[in-house]
């Protein structure tokens, strides 16, 4: 299989200039996730891509540092904040492991479509628990493609993933349900407040560390 970095920074350019595939839900989340910042919050984005997320959030915190496996992504994300004159995000390469081993400097973690990805998610929880600031905040978002929910999908993408993997044309994928993700993300210690769907196959969770 591909090493993640290399597959992500193969197609930086095509994921920065892709639309968005549900900008209604997209939007609903964004909203939600807003509502939950203060302007003294420091973030933390695990994940930040090409930084779209990141910089729209910005405006609403103290700061927000982006990070992400791929320095193609993060290269584009530092052009949007520069060109953008957003001075309160920064962008650095960073694993997702590395990355929550420095979730103590932050009030709020966010992580958006990068949980299924993670090969590790328990040890990636447990790391962000172990080094969150007390009643800090876990705002994420993760395709559960196991979920029933996906009816016959499902099946369909445990059956082209993997060969599409041997070719390199996809990354490491977790085949997560919803229940089995909030079970991890409750083991690990937080406390979900928060839960939607949105778009269906996207699990959206607001939990608090405890």
């Amino acid at each position: 299989m591909i090493q993640p970095s290399k597959f992500w920074d193969g197609i930086a350019a095509k994921y920065a200039a892709n639309p968005i595939q549900d900008p209604e839900a997209y939007e609903y989340t964004l909203g939600r996730t807003r509502s939950y910042l203060t302007p003294s919050d420091r973030v933390l984005e695990i994940g930040a891509g090409t930084g779209s997320t990141a910089l729209l959030l910005a405006g609403h915190v103290a700061s927000i540092t982006g990070t992400d496996i791929s320095g193609n992504m993060i290269d584009i994300a530092k052009t949007k904040a520069r060109e953008g004159k957003v001075e309160n995000a920064e962008f650095t390469v960073a694993s997702a492991i590395e990355a929550a081993g420095q979730a103590g400097e932050y009030t709020v973690v966010a992580g958006f479509n990068i949980l299924h990805l993670t090969d590790d998610l328990d040890l990636l929880l447990r790391t962000l628990h172990d080094h969150m600031p007390g009643d800090s905040l876990l705002i994420t978002k993760t395709p559960c493609v196991s979920d029933p929910a996906m009816g016959l999908k499902r099946f369909a993408i445990r059956a082209v993933v993997p060969l599409m993997q041997l070719i390199g044309k996809a990354p490491y994928l977790r085949y997560l349900t919803v229940r089995q993700l909030e079970d991890s993300i409750e083991k690990a210690g937080f406390k979900i407040i928060e839960t939607c769907s949105r778009p269906a196959m996207s699990r959206y969770i607001v939990a608090r560390r405890a």
